[in-house]
């Protein structure tokens, strides 16, 4: 629940700093001058700004305030979002298809807000080889620079190689101008048109 403000009666100060109706500053008036004139438009006298000398009050509707200032706690909230970090795997050999879906899995995570570790597992013989791994690691981070920024370097544990990238601050603003540049359709290029085989 959003705290509720003192209103009315409630304001036991002698003074206030008062803003009319309009949203325009009346000026400081006495508690008493405050309440007529919140009275006359029939509207509420609410104190909008308790630790300000003197207080701040605004006449309003403290009903319709109200509910507009409940409405935007509401969305406020739902807007806050629990970072996860998504774990997403690969192989110091993965092929090139397999690396592009994990890849693009990774870029919807990050635009969902969540971070992302990339793990690197070498078996076996593979350990002589963990050159790879740090490749794959390079290759990722270059690949999602425009997108992600870098946690935790690459750190190595046992068979493990892994690194975590978040979303950079303004993700939503890079999202929205990578779809609008994708959604524009190409103009300058001209379908090709097949050639009929030449004949002799």
């Amino acid at each position: 629940m959003v705290p509720k403000e003192r209103i009315n009666h409630q304001i036991n100060v002698d003074k206030v700093r008062l803003i009319g109706a309009d949203g325009k500053q009346i000026g400081v008036v006495s508690i008493s001058e405050a309440l007529r004139r919140a009275s006359e438009a029939e509207m509420d006298l609410v104190e909008i700004s308790p630790t300000a000398e003197p207080p701040v009050c605004r006449i309003l509707d403290f009903s319709k305030y109200y509910f507009q200032k409940e409405k935007k706690a509401k969305e406020a909230k739902k807007k806050q979002h629990e970072v996860e970090v998504k774990e997403i795997k690969f192989g110091p050999n993965t092929e090139e298809h397999d690396y592009n879906f994990k890849k693009n899995n990774a870029i919807k995570f990050l635009k969902q807000h969540n971070k992302v570790k990339f793990t690197v597992r070498f078996r076996g013989r593979q350990m002589a080889h963990k050159d790879l791994g740090y490749r794959v690691l390079e290759k990722l981070k270059e690949d999602l620079a425009y997108i992600a920024d870098v946690d935790q370097e690459a750190v190595s544990d046992r068979n493990l190689l892994s690194i975590i990238v978040s979303p950079k601050k303004d993700i939503d603003r890079i999202v929205a101008t990578d779809s609008k540049s994708t959604e524009q359709p190409a103009t300058d290029s001209q379908p090709e048109v097949p050639q009929a085989p030449e004949t002799e």
